[in-house]
């Protein structure tokens, strides 16, 4: 159910029960008045509960009974009927329509998102998103899914048990439900170009210090895409040329590298760290990387310079990002390790 099938019900439900509530009060006030001040307020009340009711006790205020009071109560009566009828049909067609059970997910899943910090954001469940969703859940990752189209949300939600919002991630409100100022990162992967650059123009406007990956079909828009805000821009059509190539030319680097994607036991994944100040010259070998064995540190980058295959003795400097093969949950573990190692220093 959409925002605008919710808004109308619960705009129904306030209607509703907003005349039930003008009916009693007045009812109440007119068989106070038919009373002469001889009934109290309660009595007044009673006497309107009663009626709509039908339950049929008789009259109990003075007044009621007389040919004014009579004419008053069956207006009261037909009154109570129609907002009565009216409440009843508006819960009806709630139940029967399955908003009400669209409604608690809703409410479920917005309290998933409000525990959301330093997740990824993916823009477009089809297609790339499709792949890129795949690879957040296999690597542990908390991600959120945006789409405008609720039928490719509900295919993904089948596959993925991961929080989701139905709607235009070009609506600035649509990115801050989606806890944008508290994410790790942002994929932008609907397939039109020109929404993708809208989605990063209006993402990089809320979080100025998020991470933004591009997807774009149409390399003349690469350019737009970085001036735009995104980070990093990625063409499918260029990857799946150098894919094409290196099939033919580097047959066995690409079957491994499927391999290592593929292998559902040992999971492995090229992994990144980055160093904390505390492990400033600090060894390579303090890491105790050799402890992992499924983990191959492949190379250290720092600034722009890239030490490949490093020695034991290589001295970490802050800001230096490990690269190294691994599965996810030794990452986690590295991660750990490093973190607390930083911070007994």
């Amino acid at each position: 159910m959409n925002n605008d099938k919710l808004k109308e019900s619960l705009r129904n439900f306030a209607y509703a029960f907003a005349a039930l509530i003008t009916v009693f009060a007045v009812a109440t006030v007119g068989y106070w008045i038919l009373g002469d001040g001889n009934a109290t307020l309660l009595d007044s009340l009673f006497m309107t509960v009663i009626t709509i009711a039908g339950i049929g006790y008789g009259e109990i205020t003075e007044g009621a009974n007389t040919p004014h009071g009579r004419a008053f109560t069956i207006f009261v009566t037909i009154s109570g009927i129609i907002a009565m009828t009216y409440i009843v049909t508006n819960v009806t067609a709630f139940l029967v329509e399955g908003h009400l059970n669209n409604f608690l997910r809703r409410k479920h899943m917005q309290k998933r998102i409000e525990k959301l910090k330093d997740h990824y954001i993916v823009c477009g469940v089809d297609g790339v998103g499709k792949h890129i969703l795949g690879e957040l859940a296999t690597t542990g990752r908390e991600a959120l899914m945006v789409d405008i189209s609720p039928e490719k949300l509900e295919r993904a939600i089948k596959v993925y048990d991961i929080p989701h919002i139905e709607g235009d991630a070009t609506d600035e409100n649509i990115l801050r439900q989606a806890a944008i100022e508290r994410a790790a990162g942002l994929f932008v992967a609907t397939g039109d170009d020109n929404i993708n650059l809208v989605i990063v123009l209006t993402a990089r406007q809320i979080a100025k210090n998020i991470r933004i990956v591009c997807c774009i079909h149409n390399s003349n828009n690469m350019d737009k895409a970085r001036n735009a805000g995104a980070n990093s821009v990625v063409s499918p059509t260029f990857i799946g040329g150098l894919r094409m190539a290196s099939e033919m030319v580097r047959p066995t680097v690409v079957t491994f590298l499927d391999i290592m994607l593929r292998d559902k036991q040992k999971n492995l994944r090229i992994e990144e760290v980055a160093v904390p100040r505390g492990l400033t010259g600090k060894k390579v070998a303090a890491l105790e990387l050799k402890t992992h064995p499924h983990t191959l540190l492949m190379s250290i980058k720092h600034d722009e310079d890239w030490t490949y295959n490093p020695g034991d003795d290589y001295e970490l400097s802050e800001g230096d990002v490990l690269v190294f093969m691994t599965t996810p949950g030794a990452r986690t573990e590295i991660e750990r390790l490093i973190n607390s190692a930083a911070n007994e220093n």
